[in-house]
């Protein structure tokens, strides 16, 4: 233990055991999954972040040791704990130099957003030198004053490797593009069985990783065209979901991304034409409609049904409008009359 202090100490970073852990120390092979919990301070004490409260509620940190982590301290230290261990590390600014930029992210999951909303396509280092805003006010001065920061860590498991399912973001291309196929059939059944929120989820990962390993690829090239058409399907499923949940926009937007690169996609224009509908966008319904009519004339008495049951909501948006209007305009002629007791 005392020769450990010793290496932290000389690397920049002082320990501190807060309540010692169970059992033998791990050895910590590459792959090995680690799980706790932490609270970032400043050495003023001010506090910055904590898995506990973050977003709301309490889920703790999960990381992959030897995935190359942007935060390497965390897997340094980490690696001189015991399962169930609590300590405090105090590391130089040497080490914080990137946590503005991990910490957005993990609020960013915490919000249910995505991890990288905000950051710009450049290194982590080139972030931190920038002026760009995190879009949050203690990250800005943070990332403007680079300081120690003081990790507070309580190490609840040690999973060593081929123990647990791998979490899609530490997996290789090669498992990503195996595993698509098993969420595209497990999203399909959630949504059978009526499960659309979780579906919508599945179908969600599963375009991710599909978009993670096409940026790998130059747009239009032999493999970058074979992801993209394994997306399609995927989003087409997605947008099903959203046009359930009543996101219109969201699907105008995604089936409109899918017909400008496959102008023969009978489902995407089919799915914009119920979107455009339900918010009254009716010239583009109608055109949507018809385009689905001319690709494939055997939905017609379905595209017939959408028709009516379009017309028959704007007469009645119509005369709820005329409606209001007429009570706008109807003034009682007569004034009102004061009184006295």
């Amino acid at each position: 233990m005392e020769e450990e202090a010793r290496k932290l100490l000389e690397e920049g970073i002082i320990k501190k055991l807060i309540s010692p852990g169970k059992g033998e120390l791990s050895t910590f092979p590459n792959g090995t999954k680690v799980v706790f919990h932490y609270r970032t301070s400043l050495c003023d004490g001010k506090m910055l972040d904590d898995s506990r409260t973050m977003g709301g509620r309490s889920k703790p940190m999960e990381l992959i040791l030897g995935k190359k982590f942007k935060l390497a301290v965390w897997e340094r230290v980490v690696i001189t704990m015991k399962q169930g261990e609590v300590a405090e590390f105090t590391c130089d600014d040497k080490h914080t130099a990137l946590y503005p930029l991990v910490s957005q992210s993990l609020r960013n999951i915490s919000a249910g957003k995505d991890p990288l909303e905000g950051q710009r396509h450049c290194c982590g280092i080139a972030q931190i030198h920038s002026h760009h805003s995190l879009g949050h006010k203690d990250l800005d001065q943070l990332q403007a004053n680079q300081q120690p920061l003081v990790f507070s860590i309580e190490l609840l498991e040690v999973l060593p490797p081929g123990s647990f399912q791998l979490d899609v973001w530490a997996m290789t291309d090669e498992e990503k593009l195996k595993l698509v196929p098993d969420i595209h059939e497990e999203g399909n059944m959630l949504f059978k069985k009526g499960q659309i929120k979780e579906a919508t989820e599945k179908y969600y990962n599963g375009i991710a990783c599909l978009k993670n390993l096409q940026m790998k690829e130059h747009p239009g090239d032999e493999v970058w065209v074979k992801l993209d058409h394994m997306i399609t399907p995927l989003l087409l499923n997605y947008c099903q979901c959203k046009l359930l949940q009543g996101q219109y926009y969201e699907v105008i937007e995604h089936c409109s991304s899918i017909v400008f690169k496959y102008e023969d996609n009978v489902k995407a224009y089919y799915k914009r034409a119920k979107a455009h509908a339900a918010v009254w966008n009716e010239v583009e319904a109608r055109a949507d409609f018809d385009k689905v009519l001319d690709l494939d004339p055997s939905l017609g008495p379905s595209i017939a049904k959408e028709l009516k049951v379009m017309e028959e909501k704007i007469r009645t948006k119509e005369k709820e409008e005329k409606g209001r209007y007429k009570d706008l305009f109807n003034y009682n002629a007569t004034p009102a009359t004061a009184t006295t007791g």
